[in-house]
């Protein structure tokens, strides 16, 4: 019998626990500096510039608002850190999308785009060329997930690649690591870091944002022994599905499960933190 999801084993002393932190509220303005397409549907826009310095991210899944220029502006305009957070100008709010940093350093940021459906961040990568600018807030704060652990499970969408990619590059060598993630089409598989054990849910046609595929490989996946820890991000509704799955059908304990809602069908700029 499965233990209750409700209850909370003992952690391993091994294991330090997940803990958040957070930073300067800043806003930055970044240079386009290369635009690439690891897959057909991917575009990676690698920014840069002197704004990036200080930029500090913390936690694999942390996320950053990204503000795109108005049409016929060449740079968007940027609100200022307020007592109760951004700052507009009045009548000039940009457009704005939450994505996660895949890769930084010193000088450069990569954001991943997936191109689908013609809303305003696709819009911008379809067409990002070198030289453009665009607007770049936070991270306001960063998740720090547990370490000491002897294997992680990674699933979710095409959504979530950035920040599964952070993880297993982030990740101890002698932690086990496996991904489960649905993507558009075999087409749509890229190179993770690390020797995790990935397993690509191809949809070929089906629509996205549909729980099945996921949940039929989380069914017949039996999770290693030890200490484990899962992490999930996908449209709201499959993610939540997901996360009880891993609650009530395997077992795992409430702090060894995080789970976001990436998007939601019918919403725009949704990011839901799936919890009781």
């Amino acid at each position: 019998m499965l233990p209750s999801p409700a209850a909370s084993p003992a952690v391993s002393p091994a294991v330090s626990p997940g803990h958040r932190l957070r930073h300067e509220l800043r806003f930055r303005l970044l240079r386009v500096l290369r635009v690439e397409s690891p897959t057909p549907a991917l575009r990676r826009v690698t920014l840069g510039g002197p704004d990036l310095a200080g930029f500090r991210s913390d936690g694999p899944d942390d996320h950053v608002k990204l503000f795109f220029p108005a049409p016929g502006q060449d740079a968007p305009v940027l609100p200022t850190p307020g007592p109760n957070g951004p700052v507009y100008p009045e009548g000039a709010r940009p457009t704005a999308r939450d994505y996660t940093p895949r890769r930084f350093s010193d000088t450069e940021l990569d954001i991943d785009f997936v191109l689908h459906g013609h809303g305003p961040a696709a819009s911008w990568a379809a067409t990002a060329a070198p030289g453009q600018l665009l607007g770049v807030g936070g991270p306001r704060g960063s998740f720090v997930p547990p370490q000491g652990l002897d294997w992680v499970l990674l699933l979710g969408d095409e959504t979530a690649l950035p920040a599964i990619a952070r993880r297993l590059r982030e990740l101890p060598a002698t932690t086990r690591a496996i991904v489960l993630a649905e993507v558009a089409d075999l087409a749509e598989r890229q190179p993770l870091p690390g020797g995790a054990e990935v397993r690509w849910l191809p949809r070929d046609g089906r629509p996205a944002g549909e729980a099945a595929a996921l949940l039929a490989a989380l069914d017949g996946l039996t999770l290693p022994a030890g200490e484990g820890y899962a992490w999930v991000a996908a449209e709201s509704a499959v993610a939540k599905a997901l996360r009880a799955a891993l609650l009530e059908r395997h077992g795992m304990a409430r702090d060894r499960v995080k789970a976001a809602g990436y998007w939601k069908r019918g919403a725009a700029a949704s990011h839901e933190t799936i919890e009781d």
